[in-house]
């Protein structure tokens, strides 16, 4: 009964289109609906749970949980737009605290007791991205704050 997580990239960069005119987003969905259903025939997946975090700032950037139906889980998928910036690190984040609050509330994990041995619940980060380099805002800020403080100056001379 595993686990399985899937992190979507919803970067503006994700907009991008490919030479079939597709953008990113869609063959990251796509991609995530034919694992579903190609998993979905195997007998052995009865069991699995599904996730979805997206690149978004907690808490909004988790679209469905452990407690939402897979109709759910497949409406939050199509519904993911892409804008904004890359932060793989803190999205990374989420999922694991996602997936630490999940051991937490099955009985999996104790704060203060440790792991209970003989609970084994895998789980799988799936992550789906374009890869692009900008990674924060800090980045963006520092250039626009340059770039205000120039014109600034220019414009007191």
């Amino acid at each position: 009964m595993p686990v399985l997580l899937f992190l979507i990239d919803t970067s503006a960069s994700m907009n991008q289109r490919t030479h079939l005119g597709t953008t990113y987003l869609d063959i990251a969905k796509g991609a995530v609906e034919t694992f579903m259903k190609l998993r979905g025939r195997d007998p052995a997946s009865r069991g699995d749970r599904y996730m979805l975090v997206n690149f978004e700032d907690v808490p909004f950037g988790i679209k469905a949980g452990w407690k939402e139906s897979h109709a759910i889980f497949m409406t939050e998928l199509r519904n993911l737009q892409a804008a904004g910036l890359t932060s793989i690190g803190q999205s990374l984040r989420t999922a694991f605290d996602l997936l630490n609050l999940n051991r937490l509330v099955t009985g999996i994990d104790n704060y203060g007791q440790g792991r209970n041995p003989f609970f084994l619940e895998p789980a799988i980060i799936i992550t789906i991205t374009d890869g692009n380099k900008l990674t924060s805002t800090g980045g963006v800020q520092d250039e626009v704050s340059q770039h205000q403080e120039t014109t600034t100056i220019t414009n007191h001379f």
